[in-house]
C-alpha cells in the first residue's frame, strides 16, 4: 500500500523541510502539497538535509480534493474538537486499520492541515477517518514537522511490511458506499437528519472489506424494494 503525506497550505518552508526529513528517516517518500510553494524556498532544503529527493518529487495541487483524487483511503489529522466529527483514532490505533485496508486498497493518504488553523470542516469531510495525537496539555501543540514525525514513526512498519492488495478494483468501494448511502437517505427523505447522516459517514471509514461488501448487498436489496 502506498501512503502519501499531504500538507495543506504549509506557510513555512522550514516546516516542509522538517516534514520531508521525518518522512525520509521513516521510509516514506511521497509528499503532496496543496496551495503552497513553500517547498521551493531555500530554507526547505536546508532543513531537509539529506532528504532533498523527497522535496524534488513533491507534486502540487490547487485543492485537497484534487490531491486525493486517486486515493482510496484518507486519514485527516486534527487537533481541534469538532461538533460534527466524533471518531478519532490515535496514531497507534491507525496501524490495525491500515493493515486491514492494505488487503483491498492500494493507496492511502495522511493529511496535515495549516500550521495556524488546521483543516477546514469542508476539508475534513473528505476524510474516511480522523486522527489526533493525545497530549497531556492543550498547549504547546506539535508543530507540523513534529506531527509528521510522530505519524511516520508509528506507521513506518506498514510501509516496509504491508503486502500487495489481495483484491484489486477500479472502483473505490468506500466512496461508492458513501455515495450510495447518501442517495438512499435522499430517496427516503431523511437526509435532513444531519446527526444520522454524519454518524453514517463517519463509521463507513472504519468498515472492513467484508462489512463493506455486506452493506453494499443490504443497500442493493433495499433499493430493489423501493419504488422508482
Amino acid at each position: 500500500m502506498r501512503i502519501s503525506i499531504v500538507l495543506v497550505a504549509p506557510a513555512r518552508a522550514e516546516n516542509v523541510g522538517a516534514a520531508a526529513r521525518a518522512m525520509k528517516t521513516m521510509g516514506f517518500s511521497e509528499m503532496r502539497i496543496v496551495d503552497s510553494r513553500a517547498h521551493l524556498e531555500p530554507a526547505a532544503g536546508w532543513v531537509a538535509h539529506g532528504s532533498g529527493d523527497v522535496l524534488e518529487k513533491i507534486t502540487c495541487y490547487q485543492t485537497l480534493e484534487e490531491a486525493l483524487a486517486d486515493v482510496d483511503f484518507t486519514i485527516a489529522t486534527t487537533a481541534r474538537s469538532r461538533a460534527r466529527f466524533h471518531y478519532y483514532a490515535t496514531p497507534q490505533e491507525l496501524v490495525p486499520v491500515l493493515e486491514e485496508k492494505a488487503g483491498w486498497m492500494q493507496h492511502a493518504a495522511l493529511v496535515f492541515g495549516r500550521e495556524d488553523s488546521g483543516l477546514t470542516n469542508e476539508e475534513l469531510t473528505l476524510a474516511d477517518v480522523l486522527t489526533g495525537v493525545p497530549m497531556v496539555a492543550d498547549y504547546p501543540s506539535l508543530n507540523l514537522g513534529q506531527a509528521v514525525m510522530v505519524y511516520c514513526y508509528q506507521l513506518s512498519a506498514l510501509v516496509q511490511n504491508l503486502p500487495e492488495p489481495i483484491t484489486r478494483s477500479d472502483e473505490n468501494q468506500l466512496l461508492a458506499l458513501r455515495t450510495r448511502a447518501d442517495a438512499l437517505l435522499r430517496k427516503l427523505q431523511v437526509d435532513g437528519d444531519v446527526k444520522l447522516a454524519d454518524w453514517l459517514q463517519q463509521r463507513i471509514g472504519l468498515l472492513e472489506q467484508r462489512d463493506t461488501a455486506m452493506l453494499h448487498r443490504l443497500l442493493h436489496d433495499i433499493e430493489k424494494k423501493l419504488p422508482d
